[in-house]
C-alpha cells in the first residue's frame, strides 16, 4: 500500500504517518516513486497506536508496546496502571464538573458569599502556588479540590 492509501484507510493524514515512521512506531517497506510503501497489516498497527493515544499513553509507552518482532507485547501492568491513572483523571474531573454544577445552581447572590464555593476556590488557589514538579497548576488545583470537595459530601 503506498501512503495514501494507508492514510485513507486509517484516517491518519500522510504527515503523521511519516512522524511515526520518524519515531520507529511503523516501518514503510519501500518506495514506489517517490511514495512510501506500507504492508497492508500497517492499517492495524496504527489503529493499536490510535488506541493507545486515545487512552492517554505517550508514543514512548506506546513504542514499548511492539515487541522486537513488531508484534503487539502489551505490558499488563502498564494498562492498569494508565486505567488507574484513567481513575484520577476521572474522580478529578467528575469533582470538577460537580463544583461548576453547584456554582451553576447556587442560590447565593454572588458565588463570592457562597460557602462552598469559596473553600473550593481556596483550595485551588492554594495547590497552585504549591504546583509540584512535573504537574501543571491546573492539575495541582483539581487534585487538592478533589480532595476538600470530597471531605465536605
Amino acid at each position: 500500500m503506498d501512503i495514501n492509501e494507508v492514510a485513507r484507510a486509517s484516517g491518519m493524514p500522510a504527515s503523521t504517518l511519516r512522524y511515526y515512521e520518524e519515531k520507529g512506531l511503523i516501518a514503510s517497506v519501500g518506495r514506489r516513486g517517490l511514495r512510501r510503501t506500507f504492508e497492508p497489516r500497517v492499517v492495524e498497527r496504527l489503529a493499536l497506536i490510535a488506541l493507545g493515544r486515545a487512552a492517554g499513553f505517550s508514543l514512548e509507552e506506546i513504542a514499548r508496546i511492539f515487541g522486537p518482532d513488531g508484534r503487539p507485547a502489551i505490558d499488563r501492568q502498564l494498562l492498569a496502571g494508565k486505567a488507574d491513572q484513567l481513575d484520577r483523571t476521572i474522580r478529578r474531573l467528575s469533582t470538577m464538573r460537580d463544583g461548576l454544577r453547584h456554582a451553576a445552581a447556587c442560590t447565593a447572590p454572588s458565588h463570592m458569599e457562597c460557602p462552598k464555593f469559596r473553600r473550593l476556590m481556596s483550595a485551588a488557589a492554594a495547590e497552585a502556588r504549591k504546583e509540584r514538579p512535573g504537574r501543571s497548576g491546573a492539575d495541582n488545583a483539581l487534585n487538592r479540590t478533589s480532595r476538600l470537595a470530597a471531605s465536605h459530601r
